[in-house]
């Protein structure tokens, strides 16, 4: 099956088709169901996707006029139009741009006023010019296309062998399902990736929310910093946001984490 074959398949075909590939590998339904429930579905876009383009990464920020200033660099813009309906959890805008701002700064994390900013549906608006001497700075220029929806799952303790060979072939059955994840640069929803720290754990520890509130903290996005930010050799961009706040597109309250290695 192909890339482009896989968005299109409800979630329900692609269960069923992952219980069945399991069950022939005589793998207990009981673990199966289990791994199913934990799942979360994420989009993956990358350069030169099958898909439509979804985000611009790097350069100058597209703001109004009459915005503040970034005081961080801008990351990426993403068309949430152009996200096919359901493809996460996350209760998405379904029109207008998501601005994603964040600075290189490896194993930090804070509640960041202006690290995502939401632009709805025709807010006419322009980029704005970074002074390289007064300013956040600027990562490459990059095209992201759709390239993948696909559940993802919690980071696993690999130091449990038993519990690491059980997980290996649940994610080879689903693999040989939906094919293997391509090299994707920016991730919506989902678990996320990491080289150190879980950044909802961290958020969660840092910013904990009251018993009563019954609201939870979740990824929104991940980014691969790669070739276009210079000054990592590899860094993971992580913005974590209060489900409820996502819902009511209030962005003030963002935890922003930078893992890096």
């Amino acid at each position: 099956m192909t890339d482009m074959e896989t968005t299109d398949e409800t979630p329900a075909a692609r269960a069923a088709r992952f219980r069945a590939e399991a069950a022939a590998r005589g793998i207990p339904a009981a673990e199966v169901e289990a791994y199913i429930r934990t799942a979360r579905p994420a989009v993956y876009l990358a350069p030169d996707g099958p898909g439509p383009v979804v985000a611009l990464t790097g350069g100058n920020p597209p703001l109004p006029e009459d915005a503040p200033a970034p005081s961080a660099a801008f990351v990426a813009a993403v068309d949430c139009a152009a996200l096919p309906p359901g493809a996460t959890d996350l209760p998405l805008p379904t029109q207008g741009r998501l601005l994603f701002f964040a600075d290189p700064d490896p194993g930090s994390g804070a509640v960041v006023a202006d690290a995502v900013r939401y632009m709805p549906a025709g807010t006419p608006l322009a980029e704005r010019p970074v002074d390289p001497d007064d300013g956040p700075g600027t990562y490459r220029r990059a095209r992201l296309d759709f390239c993948f929806h696909q559940w993802s799952w919690p980071w696993r303790d690999e130091d449990d062998d038993e519990e690491s060979q059980r997980a290996a072939e649940l994610e080879s059955a689903w693999s040989q399902v939906v094919g293997w994840r391509p090299h994707w640069r920016l991730q919506l929803g989902g678990e996320p990736v990491l080289f150190n720290w879980d950044p909802v754990e961290v958020a969660r520890d840092e910013v904990p929310l009251p018993v009563a509130d019954g609201d939870e903290w979740t990824l929104l996005a991940t980014w691969r910093g790669g070739d276009d930010c210079q000054e990592l050799e590899a860094g993971l961009f992580h913005w974590v946001i209060r489900r409820a706040d996502l819902a009511a597109l209030r962005f003030d309250r963002v935890y922003v984490y930078v893992d890096a290695f």
